[in-house]
């Protein structure tokens, strides 16, 4: 695992100390070595930069950038299948490979096939290969979006990294705000690809590849792969059990795959059923005690370290857990805005930057389950939804009342009604009649944090705009099935931007190597095929991942309600962290970064200390205003 970064400058001003200080910021990421190619072309300035995590052949010869004939890498990510591509290309043309690594495997079969090579490749990855030949840049990301790749194009400055922060170490680098994303912010708590906090700076869409001609500029960007298109195929026609035996068959292959390494392998084990998938299966074929580890709370509603316990002594493996603590969360909350180097308000990033830590002293590459809620439909708010959006279309008189939202103050009903955050639900209400006809306008909004009335008011700004976010999504969306329409969006979106974010950053902000075997894409093509009713049986969840769990863990020690990953912070800015929105979002704090109205703020306060309003609000707000003092004051 690694760190990229680099630019292509069509002005000829960036220079080779410029791209150091890119690379090197991402230290973090890959602490093993470091490399740097510069060229001064006929057409731009390029440079590419390279920080190593070694993980695979941890000798020299896995040293990037890495060339091949007119062809150059720099990647971050893991290519599982790397020796199998190998030996094909071996057999099929005669290539002779070096290293043991799976960089030289992905440069030599660019050069073979070209950018479609990517087809072949079952990983993680953000890639950025420059064809001296062809006078192009090439950027691929993996088909879920495990690995993170931003780019930035104004005034003709080309940028790429793993993280934003490499950007800001660019003099020509413009940090503006853009509008658009900031809502979508407070919408989600996330920045929905393939958008930035910062104009003129985007993500590099997951399942996609850019293409930049050196010789005109012109940048392309194409779409190789798409969860959408095999939801829109006709159902795999398959008995419950025969699905459930192929399922297993693709887990097993897709967890073996994950645990090739030259160095200690671990799996975060929650204790529920997609982490204990993973650790079941992986114990069941391996002669050696897995290391599971699992990050717990004093908190008895929020604490799952007892249930992992058991799990792990059922199972065997060797356990290691943590309790997290108010100091713990002290000591994490000022790196947030350092590690998310754009606003990101997933209050689980806490605890996953905690069992990061925690599992660092013991390996060098975890396992965790993320991904499967996804796949097998595992989250509440789908059949929530799914009953709300048709309660709300079986009464249409309910849209009569869409005229009355705009005449009411929530606020001042809310002073004489003891109804917990009375004002958000009645915003919410209004909202969702007003999306009632769309699935995916009415799923998006029953998700939401922010609705577009608060977000008017605590911008002090006109809203009418469309979120562009979601607006991408629906249109590229035409999933006939409305669970398969909901499993895809949230795959798009929270799984990508929200999700696979925090993991990211907080195993890679400890230098460990992060893996998601339930994103292996073949395992995601199969159950995107599936009917919907063998992932959601009735009322229960993960249906086909239960009953092959239950064939490793009995079913009484894994029958219980899903807790989520979540942490009893907002008990704690009661407390100890009470301090944080004193500093951060007093009157001249809020004030100075000229982004809020104070006023409004100052309302969401008053109801949250009086145990009346809704803290997810102001967490978000917390978490822009501690963003923008290390990253914009």
């Amino acid at each position: 695992m690694c760190g990229i970064a680099g630019f292509i400058d069509f002005n000829k001003k960036s220079d080779k100390k410029t791209l150091q200080k890119m690379t090197d910021i991402l230290h973090h990421r890959g602490p093993d070595d470091s490399g740097y190619s510069f060229y001064e072309t006929e057409f731009a300035n390029i440079g590419l930069g390279h920080r190593r995590l070694s993980i695979l052949d941890l000798t020299a010869h896995g040293h990037q950038p890495m060339i091949f004939q007119d062809i150059e890498i720099v990647y971050n990510g893991e290519v599982y299948n790397f020796p199998e591509i190998a030996r094909g290309l071996e057999d099929c043309c005669g290539y002779s490979f070096k290293s043991q690594t799976d960089t030289e495997v992905i440069l030599k079969a660019y050069h073979k096939w070209g950018v479609m090579a990517v087809h072949k490749f079952n990983g993680m990855f953000a890639i950025a290969i420059y064809d001296k030949k062809a006078q192009k840049m090439i950027f691929i990301r993996d088909r879920a979006g495990v690995k993170p790749l931003y780019w930035y194009f104004d005034n003709n400055l080309f940028l790429f990294a793993s993280e934003l922060k490499s950007f800001y170490q660019h003099s020509s680098f413009e940090k503006e705000i853009d509008e658009e994303s900031l809502r979508l912010y407070l919408q989600h708590g996330y920045i929905p690809q393939p958008y930035s906090i910062f104009k003129n700076s985007h993500k590099l869409r997951a399942g996609n590849y850019l293409e930049i001609d050196l010789k005109d500029k012109k940048i392309l960007e194409y779409e190789y792969w798409n969860i959408d298109s095999f939801f829109k195929k006709d159902k795999i026609n398959l008995s419950i059990n025969e699905a459930i035996t192929q399922t297993e068959e693709i887990l097993k292959s897709a967890f073996r795959y994950r645990m090739v390494s030259d160095v200690p392998v671990g799996v975060f084990l929650s204790g529920g059923y997609d982490s204990s998938a993973v650790t079941a299966i992986l114990q069941a074929n391996s002669t050696k005690k897995i290391k599971t580890f699992t990050i717990g709370f004093k908190e008895e509603k929020y604490n799952e370290a007892i249930y992992a316990k058991q799990v792990a002594n059922y199972l065997g493996t060797e356990h290691y857990e943590h309790y997290l603590t108010q100091k713990d969360a002290l000591q994490i909350l000022p790196s947030l805005p350092v590690i998310y180097d754009e606003p990101f308000a997933d209050s689980s990033a806490i605890p996953t930057i905690m069992v990061s830590r925690f599992a660092k002293q013991s390996v060098t590459v975890s396992l965790s389950a993320d991904g499967a809620d996804e796949l097998f439909s595992g989250y509440p708010s789908y059949k929530k939804t799914y009953d709300l959006y048709n309660k709300f279309n079986k009464v249409k008189s309910l849209r009569r009342l869409n005229s009355i939202g705009a005449k009411i103050d929530p606020y001042y009903l809310s002073k004489y009604l003891n109804i917990y955050n009375f004002e958000g639900k009645y915003y919410k209400f209004f909202e969702m009649l007003s999306n009632s006809n769309h699935p995916l306008n009415f799923y998006n909004t029953n998700t939401k944090y922010f609705y577009d009335e608060e977000i008017r008011l605590l911008l002090n700004a006109d809203i009418n705009k469309k979120d562009k976010g979601i607006i991408v999504a629906i249109n590229d969306n035409d999933i006939s099935n409305i669970k398969d329409k909901m499993l895809a969006y949230s795959f798009n979106t929270y799984l990508n931007d929200d999700i696979l974010t925090k993991v990211d950053r907080a195993t890679m902000s400890v230098s460990l190597e992060g893996r998601e075997p339930f994103l292996d894409y073949r395992l995601v093509e199969f159950v995107s095929q599936l009917p919907s009713e063998y992932k959601q049986n009735g009322n229960e969840t993960k249906y086909i991942l239960k009953q092959i769990v239950h064939k490793y863990i009995p079913e009484d020690i894994m029958d219980r309600k899903k807790m989520g990953f979540s942490i009893p912070v907002f008990e704690w800015f009661r407390d100890e962290l009470k301090k944080y929105f004193e500093v951060y979002l007093n009157e001249k704090a809020v004030r100075e970064s000229g982004i809020f109205e104070y006023g409004y703020i100052k309302k969401l306060k008053n109801s949250y200390f009086k145990g009346k309003g809704n803290p997810h609000k102001l967490w978000l707000i917390l978490v822009f205003q501690m963003w923008w003092k290390i990253w914009m004051d």
